[in-house]
Protein backbone atom coordinates (compact mmCIF):
# COMPACT_ATOMS: atom_id res chain seq x y z
CA UNK A 1 0.00 0.00 0.00
CA UNK A 2 1.44 3.05 -1.02
CA UNK A 3 2.18 5.63 1.87
CA UNK A 4 2.68 9.58 1.58
CA UNK A 5 4.12 11.98 4.58
CA UNK A 6 1.41 14.07 5.69
CA UNK A 7 1.89 18.22 6.06
CA UNK A 8 0.67 21.25 6.83
CA UNK A 9 0.79 24.59 5.44
CA UNK A 10 4.01 25.89 6.19
CA UNK A 11 5.20 22.32 5.00
CA UNK A 12 5.76 20.87 7.85
CA UNK A 13 5.43 17.04 8.51
CA UNK A 14 3.25 15.40 10.38
CA UNK A 15 3.36 11.71 10.24
CA UNK A 16 2.58 9.95 6.95
CA UNK A 17 -0.79 8.36 5.50
CA UNK A 18 -1.48 5.65 3.87
CA UNK A 19 -3.09 5.84 0.11
CA UNK A 20 -5.98 3.62 -0.97
CA UNK A 21 -4.46 0.66 -2.94
CA UNK A 22 -7.21 0.68 -5.34
CA UNK A 23 -6.58 4.31 -6.34
CA UNK A 24 -3.33 5.25 -5.91
CA UNK A 25 -1.39 1.41 -6.08
CA UNK A 26 -2.56 0.08 -9.52
CA UNK A 27 -0.70 -0.98 -12.49
CA UNK A 28 -1.42 2.03 -14.80
CA UNK A 29 -3.41 1.00 -17.88
CA UNK A 30 -2.02 3.44 -20.93
CA UNK A 31 -3.98 2.22 -23.73
CA UNK A 32 -7.59 3.21 -21.78
CA UNK A 33 -5.95 6.45 -20.41
CA UNK A 34 -5.01 7.67 -23.97
CA UNK A 35 -8.86 6.65 -25.20
CA UNK A 36 -10.26 8.65 -22.29
CA UNK A 37 -7.77 11.97 -23.02
CA UNK A 38 -8.63 11.52 -26.72
CA UNK A 39 -12.10 11.49 -26.11
CA UNK A 40 -11.77 14.49 -23.52
CA UNK A 41 -10.34 16.54 -25.97
CA UNK A 42 -12.53 15.89 -28.31
CA UNK A 43 -15.55 16.55 -26.19
CA UNK A 44 -14.10 20.32 -25.77
CA UNK A 45 -14.44 20.87 -29.45
CA UNK A 46 -17.17 23.52 -30.26
CA UNK A 47 -17.40 21.47 -34.10
CA UNK A 48 -19.11 24.79 -35.07
CA UNK A 49 -17.07 25.10 -38.53
CA UNK A 50 -18.78 25.70 -41.34
CA UNK A 51 -18.28 26.24 -45.30
CA UNK A 52 -20.71 27.00 -48.02
CA UNK A 53 -21.39 25.01 -51.23
CA UNK A 54 -22.37 25.85 -54.10
CA UNK A 55 -25.87 25.93 -53.19
CA UNK A 56 -25.65 28.48 -50.33
CA UNK A 57 -22.91 30.74 -51.96
CA UNK A 58 -24.73 34.04 -53.50
CA UNK A 59 -24.76 34.30 -57.28
CA UNK A 60 -24.08 31.96 -60.36
CA UNK A 61 -27.85 31.27 -61.37
CA UNK A 62 -27.16 31.98 -64.97
CA UNK A 63 -25.32 30.04 -67.53
CA UNK A 64 -22.01 32.28 -68.23
CA UNK A 65 -22.28 31.20 -71.66
CA UNK A 66 -24.24 29.16 -74.07
CA UNK A 67 -23.31 25.38 -74.28
CA UNK A 68 -21.81 25.26 -77.27
CA UNK A 69 -20.36 27.24 -79.96
CA UNK A 70 -17.52 29.58 -78.19
CA UNK A 71 -15.07 26.93 -77.70
CA UNK A 72 -14.36 27.35 -74.49
CA UNK A 73 -15.25 24.40 -71.58
CA UNK A 74 -18.96 24.21 -70.82
CA UNK A 75 -20.20 25.76 -67.75
CA UNK A 76 -23.25 26.01 -65.60
CA UNK A 77 -22.42 28.40 -63.07
CA UNK A 78 -19.79 30.30 -61.99
CA UNK A 79 -19.96 29.19 -58.00
CA UNK A 80 -18.71 26.27 -58.98
CA UNK A 81 -16.29 24.60 -56.94
CA UNK A 82 -13.48 25.13 -59.96
CA UNK A 83 -14.35 29.17 -59.90
CA UNK A 84 -12.85 31.84 -57.88
CA UNK A 85 -15.51 32.66 -55.15
CA UNK A 86 -17.41 29.76 -55.56
CA UNK A 87 -18.68 27.21 -53.30
CA UNK A 88 -16.69 24.60 -51.17
CA UNK A 89 -16.53 21.18 -52.67
CA UNK A 90 -16.68 18.49 -49.38
CA UNK A 91 -16.31 21.23 -46.32
CA UNK A 92 -16.28 20.61 -43.27
CA UNK A 93 -19.93 21.38 -41.76
CA UNK A 94 -21.00 21.98 -38.11
CA UNK A 95 -20.52 18.02 -35.70
CA UNK A 96 -20.77 17.14 -32.66
CA UNK A 97 -16.96 15.45 -31.75
CA UNK A 98 -18.39 13.74 -29.10
CA UNK A 99 -17.00 10.21 -27.81
CA UNK A 100 -19.14 7.27 -26.01
CA UNK A 101 -16.69 6.56 -23.15
CA UNK A 102 -18.13 3.91 -20.50
CA UNK A 103 -18.33 4.69 -17.53
CA UNK A 104 -16.00 2.05 -15.84
CA UNK A 105 -13.00 2.86 -18.27
CA UNK A 106 -13.44 6.58 -16.91
CA UNK A 107 -12.67 5.55 -13.29
CA UNK A 108 -10.08 3.05 -14.65
CA UNK A 109 -8.26 6.06 -16.26
CA UNK A 110 -8.24 8.35 -13.50
CA UNK A 111 -7.19 5.24 -11.18
CA UNK A 112 -4.53 4.94 -13.77
CA UNK A 113 -3.52 8.03 -13.61
CA UNK A 114 -3.25 8.72 -9.95
CA UNK A 115 -0.96 5.32 -9.71
CA UNK A 116 1.22 7.25 -12.11
CA UNK A 117 1.81 10.25 -9.84
CA UNK A 118 1.93 8.19 -6.75
CA UNK A 119 4.75 6.05 -8.12
CA UNK A 120 6.66 9.10 -8.95
CA UNK A 121 5.88 10.35 -5.43
CA UNK A 122 4.04 13.77 -7.28
CA UNK A 123 0.41 13.06 -4.80
CA UNK A 124 1.25 15.59 -2.04
CA UNK A 125 -1.47 15.72 1.16
CA UNK A 126 -2.26 18.11 3.21
CA UNK A 127 -3.78 18.53 6.72
CA UNK A 128 -5.85 21.61 6.11
CA UNK A 129 -4.90 25.28 5.10
CA UNK A 130 -5.72 26.60 7.93
CA UNK A 131 -6.55 30.15 6.13
CA UNK A 132 -9.26 32.75 7.46
CA UNK A 133 -9.27 35.28 5.02
CA UNK A 134 -8.56 35.07 1.22
CA UNK A 135 -4.57 35.19 0.87
CA UNK A 136 -2.81 34.23 -2.93
CA UNK A 137 0.42 35.56 -1.39
CA UNK A 138 -0.07 32.79 1.55
CA UNK A 139 -0.89 30.37 -1.26
CA UNK A 140 2.05 30.66 -3.04
CA UNK A 141 4.16 30.66 -0.13
CA UNK A 142 2.58 27.45 0.71
CA UNK A 143 3.10 25.66 -2.02
CA UNK A 144 6.58 27.08 -2.06
CA UNK A 145 6.92 25.50 1.20
CA UNK A 146 5.61 22.20 0.20
CA UNK A 147 8.15 21.25 -2.35
CA UNK A 148 5.75 21.91 -5.77
CA UNK A 149 6.69 23.37 -8.91
CA UNK A 150 5.60 23.45 -12.37
CA UNK A 151 1.87 22.97 -13.04
CA UNK A 152 -0.40 22.24 -10.14
CA UNK A 153 -3.53 20.75 -9.70
CA UNK A 154 -5.03 21.34 -6.55
CA UNK A 155 -8.41 19.95 -5.46
CA UNK A 156 -10.45 21.93 -2.78
CA UNK A 157 -13.19 21.33 -0.83
CA UNK A 158 -16.64 23.65 -1.98
CA UNK A 159 -16.64 24.96 1.56
CA UNK A 160 -13.15 25.96 1.82
CA UNK A 161 -13.98 29.70 0.60
CA UNK A 162 -10.43 31.23 1.53
CA UNK A 163 -8.21 28.36 -0.14
CA UNK A 164 -10.19 28.15 -3.24
CA UNK A 165 -10.44 32.71 -3.34
CA UNK A 166 -6.03 32.23 -2.59
CA UNK A 167 -5.78 29.89 -5.38
CA UNK A 168 -7.52 30.61 -8.14
CA UNK A 169 -5.06 34.23 -9.02
CA UNK A 170 -1.93 31.85 -9.60
CA UNK A 171 -1.66 31.07 -13.50
CA UNK A 172 0.29 27.96 -12.84
CA UNK A 173 -2.56 26.16 -10.41
CA UNK A 174 -5.67 24.66 -11.80
CA UNK A 175 -8.31 24.48 -8.76
CA UNK A 176 -10.65 21.00 -9.06
CA UNK A 177 -13.74 20.15 -6.73
CA UNK A 178 -13.11 15.91 -5.84
CA UNK A 179 -15.74 15.96 -8.29
CA UNK A 180 -14.12 17.39 -10.69
CA UNK A 181 -11.20 15.17 -10.85
CA UNK A 182 -10.54 13.88 -14.20
CA UNK A 183 -7.45 11.64 -15.64
CA UNK A 184 -6.99 14.77 -18.09
CA UNK A 185 -6.14 17.58 -15.19
CA UNK A 186 -3.86 15.13 -13.43
CA UNK A 187 -2.09 13.68 -16.31
CA UNK A 188 -1.05 17.10 -17.77
CA UNK A 189 -0.05 18.11 -14.33
CA UNK A 190 3.53 17.94 -12.28
CA UNK A 191 2.06 18.10 -8.77
CA UNK A 192 -1.76 16.96 -7.34
CA UNK A 193 -2.50 18.12 -3.69
CA UNK A 194 -4.62 16.80 -1.94
CA UNK A 195 -6.44 17.64 1.87
CA UNK A 196 -7.15 15.01 3.88
CA UNK A 197 -10.86 15.97 3.52
CA UNK A 198 -10.86 15.96 -0.45
CA UNK A 199 -8.03 13.15 -0.78
CA UNK A 200 -10.33 10.02 -3.06
CA UNK A 201 -10.66 6.64 -1.27
CA UNK A 202 -12.84 3.42 -1.85
CA UNK A 203 -16.02 2.83 -0.29
CA UNK A 204 -16.37 0.21 2.15
CA UNK A 205 -18.38 -2.74 1.10
CA UNK A 206 -21.62 -3.36 2.91
CA UNK A 207 -21.92 -6.00 5.37
CA UNK A 208 -25.18 -7.42 3.59
CA UNK A 209 -25.66 -6.61 0.14
CA UNK A 210 -29.08 -6.57 -1.30
CA UNK A 211 -30.50 -8.91 -3.90
CA UNK A 212 -30.33 -7.08 -7.19
CA UNK A 213 -33.35 -6.97 -9.02
CA UNK A 214 -33.63 -7.28 -12.88
CA UNK A 215 -35.97 -5.24 -14.98
CA UNK A 216 -37.43 -8.90 -16.15
CA UNK A 217 -37.85 -9.90 -12.26
CA UNK A 218 -39.33 -6.53 -11.59
CA UNK A 219 -41.68 -6.44 -14.31
CA UNK A 220 -43.35 -9.74 -13.70
CA UNK A 221 -46.21 -9.81 -11.40
CA UNK A 222 -45.97 -11.38 -7.81
CA UNK A 223 -47.44 -14.92 -7.37
CA UNK A 224 -51.47 -14.92 -6.83
CA UNK A 225 -51.71 -16.82 -3.24
CA UNK A 226 -53.57 -20.07 -3.10
CA UNK A 227 -57.12 -20.14 -3.07
CA UNK A 228 -58.79 -21.07 0.29
CA UNK A 229 -61.43 -23.23 0.58
CA UNK A 230 -65.10 -21.89 1.45
CA UNK A 231 -66.51 -23.48 4.03
CA UNK A 232 -69.89 -22.45 2.87
CA UNK A 233 -69.02 -24.01 -1.20
CA UNK A 234 -70.51 -27.52 -1.59
CA UNK A 235 -67.97 -30.22 -0.87
CA UNK A 236 -67.61 -31.16 -4.80
CA UNK A 237 -66.89 -27.27 -5.06
CA UNK A 238 -64.35 -27.66 -2.52
CA UNK A 239 -62.80 -30.86 -3.97
CA UNK A 240 -62.74 -29.44 -7.14
CA UNK A 241 -60.77 -26.41 -5.58
CA UNK A 242 -58.24 -27.88 -3.32
CA UNK A 243 -56.70 -30.04 -6.09
CA UNK A 244 -53.45 -28.99 -7.21
CA UNK A 245 -52.89 -31.08 -10.01
CA UNK A 246 -56.07 -30.62 -11.66
CA UNK A 247 -57.12 -32.55 -14.84
CA UNK A 248 -55.63 -32.75 -18.19
CA UNK A 249 -59.01 -31.00 -19.50
CA UNK A 250 -59.02 -27.59 -18.11
CA UNK A 251 -62.89 -27.36 -18.47
CA UNK A 252 -63.46 -29.93 -15.39
CA UNK A 253 -60.83 -28.20 -13.27
CA UNK A 254 -64.43 -25.55 -13.77
CA UNK A 255 -66.92 -26.25 -11.50
CA UNK A 256 -69.21 -24.09 -13.63
CA UNK A 257 -68.31 -24.60 -17.07
CA UNK A 258 -69.32 -27.28 -19.21
CA UNK A 259 -66.90 -29.64 -19.89
CA UNK A 260 -65.88 -29.67 -24.21
CA UNK A 261 -67.61 -32.86 -25.78
CA UNK A 262 -66.55 -32.40 -29.36
CA UNK A 263 -70.27 -31.35 -30.51
CA UNK A 264 -70.94 -28.70 -33.01
CA UNK A 265 -73.01 -25.54 -31.45
CA UNK A 266 -76.35 -25.16 -33.56
CA UNK A 267 -77.20 -22.00 -35.07
CA UNK A 268 -79.45 -19.47 -32.71
CA UNK A 269 -82.50 -18.74 -34.60
CA UNK A 270 -82.81 -14.80 -35.14
CA UNK A 271 -86.33 -14.44 -33.82
CA UNK A 272 -84.65 -16.30 -30.85
CA UNK A 273 -81.96 -14.19 -29.65
CA UNK A 274 -82.50 -12.23 -26.61
CA UNK A 275 -83.35 -9.12 -26.93
CA UNK A 276 -81.13 -5.87 -25.18
CA UNK A 277 -82.59 -4.86 -21.93
CA UNK A 278 -84.88 -1.80 -21.33
CA UNK A 279 -87.46 -0.03 -23.27
CA UNK A 280 -86.31 0.70 -26.51
CA UNK A 281 -86.19 -2.85 -29.18
CA UNK A 282 -83.03 -2.39 -30.84
CA UNK A 283 -83.91 -2.28 -34.13
CA UNK A 284 -81.59 -5.09 -35.66
CA UNK A 285 -83.60 -7.64 -33.83
CA UNK A 286 -86.56 -6.22 -34.94
CA UNK A 287 -85.60 -6.75 -38.59
CA UNK A 288 -84.06 -10.10 -38.03
CA UNK A 289 -86.94 -11.52 -36.22
CA UNK A 290 -89.55 -10.08 -39.37
CA UNK A 291 -87.28 -11.54 -41.75
CA UNK A 292 -87.52 -15.28 -39.78
CA UNK A 293 -91.19 -14.46 -40.12
CA UNK A 294 -91.42 -14.14 -43.71
CA UNK A 295 -88.82 -16.87 -44.14
CA UNK A 296 -90.64 -19.33 -42.21
CA UNK A 297 -93.79 -18.45 -44.25
CA UNK A 298 -92.81 -19.02 -47.60
CA UNK A 299 -90.95 -22.37 -46.47
CA UNK A 300 -94.03 -23.33 -45.26
CA UNK A 301 -95.87 -22.85 -48.44
CA UNK A 302 -93.47 -24.59 -50.47
CA UNK A 303 -94.10 -27.55 -48.65
CA UNK A 304 -97.71 -26.92 -48.45
CA UNK A 305 -97.71 -27.11 -51.86
CA UNK A 306 -95.31 -29.93 -52.69
CA UNK A 307 -97.63 -32.16 -50.27
CA UNK A 308 -101.02 -31.61 -52.09
CA UNK A 309 -102.62 -33.77 -55.20
CA UNK A 310 -101.41 -32.60 -58.62
CA UNK A 311 -105.00 -31.64 -60.56
CA UNK A 312 -106.10 -33.71 -63.53
CA UNK A 313 -106.93 -31.36 -66.64
CA UNK A 314 -110.14 -30.60 -67.75
CA UNK A 315 -110.65 -32.39 -71.28
CA UNK A 316 -113.47 -29.80 -72.56
CA UNK A 317 -111.49 -26.91 -71.60
CA UNK A 318 -109.10 -28.90 -73.71
CA UNK A 319 -110.54 -29.68 -76.63
CA UNK A 320 -112.13 -25.92 -77.26
CA UNK A 321 -108.88 -24.22 -76.79
CA UNK A 322 -108.27 -26.89 -79.49
CA UNK A 323 -110.81 -26.09 -81.59
CA UNK A 324 -111.24 -22.37 -81.47
CA UNK A 325 -108.13 -21.13 -80.41
CA UNK A 326 -105.91 -18.50 -82.43
CA UNK A 327 -102.41 -18.89 -83.10
CA UNK A 328 -100.14 -16.55 -80.51
CA UNK A 329 -99.33 -13.63 -81.92
CA UNK A 330 -95.40 -12.47 -81.74
CA UNK A 331 -94.41 -9.65 -79.58
CA UNK A 332 -94.20 -6.87 -81.58
CA UNK A 333 -97.96 -6.33 -82.91
CA UNK A 334 -97.73 -7.64 -86.15
CA UNK A 335 -98.44 -11.27 -87.38
CA UNK A 336 -98.10 -12.96 -91.07
CA UNK A 337 -101.66 -14.06 -90.58
CA UNK A 338 -103.32 -10.36 -90.61
CA UNK A 339 -104.54 -9.13 -93.83
CA UNK A 340 -104.12 -5.52 -95.56
CA UNK A 341 -107.27 -3.80 -96.50
CA UNK A 342 -106.94 -2.14 -100.29
CA UNK A 343 -109.24 0.88 -100.87
CA UNK A 344 -111.90 -1.07 -103.33
CA UNK A 345 -112.51 -3.78 -100.52
CA UNK A 346 -113.05 -0.52 -98.27
CA UNK A 347 -115.43 1.22 -100.33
Amino acid sequence: MPAVKLRDAAGAEHGSLDLDDAIFGIEPNEAVMHQVVTAQLAARRAGTQSTQTRAEVRGGGAKPWKQKGTGRARQGSIRAPQWRGGGVALGPKPRSYAQRTPKKMIRLALRSALSDRATENKVVVVDAWGWDAPSTRSAAEALTALGVDGRIAVVVSPDDAPAIKSFRNLPYVHLLLPGELNAYDVLVSDYVVFTRDTLPSADAAPEAAEPKVTKAAAAKPAARPAKKANPAAPEATRAVISDSEGDDDMASDLPNRPKNTGEVAKPVDPAERVKPAGEKTDPRFEAARIKAEKEAEVRAAREQAASAPAEEPDEAATDEAADGAEPAKPSGGFSFNQTVESDEDAT
